[in-house]
């Protein structure tokens, strides 16, 4: 994330390895941690010229600049031998609507998944200023109002990623924290979009965005604001590796199985994106994670993207931690199915 701390981005050890065809499960496991955004390094290139596909699988990212930083887009699309056509941004409610940014995205060929966070980033999780409740009570109505009109007249596709990873307890959205209760995510939701739908903000993609459930994570089904207050469902999720004293390398399918199989059960048909995933380097092979990933991902119909977060933060998440890592990302992407 380029605004916020990396959330603990908790993984469910459920390895159904639906691409390989094996199956196996074992018990849940919690992580947490927090970290401050590190420096950029040298990259490393690969050969082909960047271009733009157009896959079932699109290829997206999130640097700390976002979609106005167009040297570290640029570098990523050196490194992996493609532009993203899907590009990470974060906001919170102390932010005016970010059009300048939307529109080098576009110009860019690219579609903005905008996080919007119901904080003042920094203030930490106990903000009753923002409780579910006073969302829904219309408390910030005239903020909520002012981006869905703006949005609006702006016209353009932009995909909205509003209070994600809400199954957690690290941001005030949530259920497990700030006072907030059983409901009240819901019916901060629903109010917000509706905002929207009045405002005549078609154009804009409502995406509930989870994060990979976990011991101890609220259930996702009461979560849900319901199939016609949303266009999108997402998860992220994150593998660790040996980097942290709590963790422990998993496979991409260890990660997202079970949480994708829960998006399936609670939002039948809905189009899935991974909106946030990387990989450590500690404990295995990131290279082949990498590629595992995103052949994974591919073998999946209903998953239309796949959003690396190309940060250093708790640890090294960017594609060129090593070129081993940059290489094989950028090998596999290639080898995607496109039309």
């Amino acid at each position: 994330m380029s605004r916020s701390p990396l959330v603990p981005a908790v993984v469910l050890a459920s390895a159904l390895a639906l691409a390989t065809g094996g199956a196996a499960s074992a018990a849940p496991h919690q992580n947490s941690a927090a970290a401050k955004k590190g420096t950029a390094t040298t990259s490393t290139t690969v050969t082909t010229a960047p271009q733009v596909r157009t896959c079932p699988l699109r290829f997206g990212v999130g640097t700390p600049g976002g979609p106005a930083a167009a040297g570290e887009l640029a570098e990523v699309a050196s490194l992996t031998g493609e532009k993203p056509s899907l590009i990470l941004s974060y906001k919170d409610f102390g932010q005016p609507v970010p059009l300048h940014e939307l529109e080098q995205a576009r110009s860019a060929g690219a579609t903005t998944l905008l996080t919007w966070e119901p904080w003042l980033w920094g203030n930490g999780v106990q903000q009753q200023e923002f409780a579910l409740e006073r969302i829904a009570a219309g408390a910030h109505d005239d903020h909520i109002r002012s981006w869905a009109e703006q949005l609006a007249a702006w016209g353009h596709p932009v995909m909205l990623r509003f209070a994600h990873e809400m199954n957690g307890d690290w941001y005030p959205w949530a259920e497990l924290v700030n006072g907030n209760r059983s409901g009240d995510y819901v019916a901060a939701w629903r109010h917000v979009h509706d905002i929207f739908t009045e405002a005549g903000a078609d154009n804009v993609q409502w995406v509930w965005n989870p994060n990979v459930p976990y011991y101890g994570s609220a259930p996702l089904e009461g979560l849900y604001p319901g199939h016609d207050h949303v266009d999108v469902v997402a998860l992220d999720g994150y593998n660790w590796g040996t980097s942290q004293s709590w963790s422990s390398w998993q496979q991409p399918w260890d990660l997202f199985a079970h949480g994708l199989a829960e998006l399936r059960r609670i939002a039948p048909g809905k189009e899935i994106v991974v909106a946030e995933t990387a990989s450590a380097e500690a404990g295995g092979s990131k290279a082949e994670w990498n590629a595992h990933l995103v052949y994974y991902l591919a073998q999946q119909p209903d998953v239309t993207g796949l959003v690396w977060f190309h940060m250093n933060k708790e640890t090294d998440w960017r594609i060129n931690s090593s070129s081993s890592s940059a290489q094989a990302l950028a090998a596999e992407l290639a080898k995607r199915p496109c039309p």
